[in-house]
């Protein structure tokens, strides 16, 4: 992508060049158009819990720019060879209940035969120009709260070996089909520096993002990290996707652990995600009655998990 020659256009307000969660288009002076997309195989094994997760995690990238999705499109690879179209129709149903859910209206998509199966979304939303919401901005004095638990890879991993209990595996799929809709709205009443979400470069890889290189160190306190049942255990005992290790080859460089973090805590910050919470940064004096808030509107798992201060460069601190 890099080689790529962009066209200028000073209607874009987040584009190609922005590593960021989604590209957004000034229409008027009011009304700025946020488009995403994501695609993945399945993480689960049931159809239409596949289809509601995969919508969810489409959906996502508009609420962390601060907007409101609108439409959608099917975006499907599916191997008609291996597969009944009857699984391909719970799929469908399974990412359509998620649409209504959300008050987003479906308008076609189109599909590919593939070896390997496929699902997700294109999505088209709307914000005001002035309340984008980036995933950098990150100021001195700044707490980031954390509105889903961690553990999504590490479960899913596990999940493949059938070893999950089922107690884990609901709240595993429960966290992923809760959309990041409500946390969106009540962060729309604070004033918010910068936003996320977490998916597949783990919480310090989107926390990387946010620093975007300032002079800024970021301390994240791992005993306030929400964790999904069975996530420390199971990482404990080096149940790890690959996934996890790339993203520590990724943003090692900028990481220090401080002594006696434990291992299992070092390895769930670097887990990458499906569907995850919000990352959302404001100022400290305001991030309690945040928490307060999202938890009202039933997202228990959100916490404060940590602090912004200046820093001879950008640095990443496990506490």
């Amino acid at each position: 992508m890099k080689d790529l020659s962009i066209p200028y256009d000073d209607r874009v307000i987040v584009g190609m060049g922005n590593s960021d969660d989604a590209g957004v288009y000034r229409l008027t002076d009011d009304i700025a158009l946020i488009q995403t997309l994501d695609f993945f195989t399945p993480i689960v094994d049931d159809p239409y819990t596949f289809g509601r997760i995969a919508v969810v995690n489409g959906l996502s990238d508009v609420y962390a720019m601060g907007g409101e999705p609108l439409t959608a499109m099917n975006i499907v690879a599916f191997p008609v060879s291996k597969f009944s179209l009857d699984i391909l129709t719970k799929i469908l149903e399974g990412g359509l209940s998620v649409l209504k859910e959300a008050g987003v209206q479906l308008l076609g998509g189109h599909s590919v035969e593939d070896d390997e199966l496929k699902y997700g979304v294109s999505v088209t939303g709307t914000v005001r120009p002035e309340r984008v919401l980036r995933n950098r901005g990150l100021l001195n004095g700044d707490a980031i709260v954390l509105t889903k638990p961690l553990g999504t890879g590490i479960i899913g991993t596990v999940l493949k070996g059938g070893a999950v209990e089922s107690a884990e595996y609901d709240v595993f799929v429960e966290t992923m089909v809760t959309l990041n809709a409500a946390a969106g709205r009540v962060m729309r009443g604070y004033e918010v520096h910068a936003c996320t979400d977490v998916t597949g470069f783990g919480l310090m890889g989107h926390l990387s993002e946010m620093l975007a290189g300032d002079k800024l160190r970021v301390s994240v306190d791992t005993a306030r990290l929400p964790l999904l049942p069975g996530a420390a255990m199971y990482a404990s005992m080096g149940m790890i996707p690959a996934g996890l290790y790339r993203n520590q080859d990724y943003v090692g460089a900028l990481c220090e652990t401080a002594e006696g973090v434990r291992r299992e805590l070092s390895d769930l910050v670097f887990d990458p995600q499906t569907s995850g919470g919000l990352l959302i940064a404001l100022p400290a004096a305001k991030a309690d009655g945040l928490v307060d808030d999202l938890v009202r509107t039933g997202l228990t798992h959100a916490r404060v998990i940590a602090r912004v201060e200046t820093h001879d460069r950008p640095s990443l601190v496990l506490e």
